[in-house]
Formats: structure tokens, sequence, C-alpha cells
């Protein structure tokens, strides 16, 4: 039984570990057909928290992205695309005090198998990815993704390329029929 409870407490670590939660947000009646090239918005870029390996990571992967949707780097962009992050300590409890027992009156009996309980921290990063119409400065397209951060480069590489894939995959939207 202990076996069998270890053994999915585990599953259930790995499969929150590999996902990838994403949401988006845009302005309405925008016509994202429009919108064929696109640079970084270099303020936007430099402004970004994080350290500059970082950084190349996340743009190398945005940019492999929007060339497979189509669009094109161009000094005169359609589309400006600025980044922001931040991440949070993310703690889960897993309660695995099962057990069960009988008893009756004085001295009756009772059997508990308690396994305590496990607390795992992690750190999880939140990108955001906007998109910024150049001629009107406007924000027309905002992507967020949250998920636990890796620690060594090569597993880096693969997460932040993870993560702007799933972004990205909301863009551009799709109306809703």
């Amino acid at each position: 039984m202990k076996k069998i409870i270890t053994l999915l407490a585990v599953i259930t670590l790995l499969v929150s570990c590999k996902t990838v939660r994403v949401s988006q947000d845009y302005a309405l009646g925008t016509d994202f057909n429009n919108y064929k090239t696109y640079a970084y918005f270099k303020k936007g870029i430099d402004e970004a928290q994080i350290s500059e390996l970082d950084k190349k990571r996340i743009l190398r992967a945005i940019d492999t992205e929007m060339t497979a949707k189509g669009f094109v780097k161009s000094q005169n962009p359609d589309v400006l695309v600025s980044i922001f992050t931040d991440s949070k300590e993310r703690v889960d409890v897993y309660n695995n005090n099962w057990g069960m027992g009988f008893g009756w009156g004085w001295g009756g009996g009772f059997w508990r198998n308690n396994m305590g309980n496990n607390v795992t921290r992690t750190t999880e990063g939140i990108l955001y990815i906007d998109l910024i119409d150049a001629k009107k400065k406007e924000l027309i397209w905002q992507g967020v993704g949250k998920a636990t951060l890796r620690s060594t480069p090569e597993k880096k590489v693969e997460r932040t390329n993870e993560i702007v894939k799933e972004i990205l995959r909301q863009f551009p939207p799709m109306p809703k029929k």
C-alpha cells in the first residue's frame, strides 16, 4: 500500500512539473491577418528582470515560433514583441495520513498507517509575451505561461522552448463562431 501511494505521489509530481499553464488576452476587433513582420521592442526586452542567458533563450524560442507561423523579422515591423518575467515559489503539500482502524471500549485495538506529509518547494516562472501594433503603439495580444523552472542549461533550453511554444500556440487567436 505504501509503495502504491508513493508511486502515485511521484507520478502526480512529475505530471504537474511537465505542464505549462497558458492564457491569452487580445484586443477584440483586431485583424491579425494584417500582421506579417516583427521586431523586438528593445526597451521592453532590456527591462526584463532575468539573466542575459535566459533572455537569449526566450528570444531564440520566440524567433523559432514566429518563423513557424510565417512571420519575418524586419527593420520596419508590423508588430513589436516584448517580454516580461516573474517568478514565485510554489509550495505543494501532499497529505499522506492514510489510516484505518477499529476499536472497542477500554483497551480496544487501533491500527493506523501514518506516512506523514510531503512538502515540495519549486520555483515557478511566469513569462508574458506582448505583441504591440508598431504603428499605433498599442498592445494587441498578450500570452502568459506559467511553469516550474529547471536548473541545468540543457533543461532550461528545453523548458524555455516548451513554454514559448505553448504560449504562442494561442497566437493568432481564433475567433469564436
